[in-house]
Order: structure tokens, then sequence, then C-alpha cells
């Protein structure tokens, strides 16, 4: 259970390392040292108040058909980016954007990290 935890951490460290890289509103600042803090926290503020804010908005996600749910995320990577020196995003649209990376990349990874794990 431990190594599927920090698999999953270093999973969203490296989407967000990703992310970073390509789009050009979304600047990290430090190593992957950064990466791990942003991520770390990322889950935090995605575990406490995301939950309270997806139970809050459980309506309009269902109305959107889940589109909702990504303005959710990118609420919750822009507290990330107030909470932390270390992430820099340039606005709403940037993190609407780099949520759906995030998403991309820590899928893709998954995928391939799972596929590996049921190889061994």
């Amino acid at each position: 259970m431990l190594k599927r935890f920090l698999l999953i951490w270093l999973t969203l460290a490296v989407a967000i390392g990703l992310t970073a890289w390509l789009l050009p509103g979304v600047d990290v600042n430090g190593g992957f040292g950064s990466l791990l803090l942003i991520s770390a926290a990322f889950g935090l503020v995605n575990a406490v108040i995301g939950s309270v804010m997806r139970l809050l908005t459980m309506p309009l996600t269902i109305m959107t058909l889940g589109l909702f749910a990504l303005v959710v995320n990118a609420l919750m990577l822009v507290i990330t980016d107030w909470i932390l020196d270390s992430l820099d995003i340039d606005g709403f649209l940037t993190a609407l954007v780099a949520t759906l990376l995030i998403s991309l990349f820590s899928t893709i990874l998954n995928l391939v990290l799972r596929r590996d794990d049921q190889k061994a």
C-alpha cells in the first residue's frame, strides 16, 4: 500500500513537471523536490477542500455531464498556487488547461506503470 501511494505521488509530480515544461503559463521554481512538494500540497488540497467543493457543486457537475469537475480541479490548482511559492500559474484559464494536461499525463503514466506492475 505504501508502494502504491509513493508511486501515485511520483506520478503526479512527473505529470506536474511535464505540464510546467509544456505550458508557458505554469512555472515551477526549484527542482524535483519542489515538484514533490507541489504534488503533495495539490493532493492535500484536493482531499480536503476538493472533496467539499465536489459535494457542493455536484448538481452543477451532473448538469454539465461532469465538465464542471474540470473547473473544480482548476480551482484546486489555483489554491495550491496561492499556498506555495514554488508554483506560479498565470491565470484561471491556464490552470484549466494545466488541469487537463496533468490529468492526461497522470492517466498515461498510471496505465504504463500498472502494465509494468502486472508483468512483474
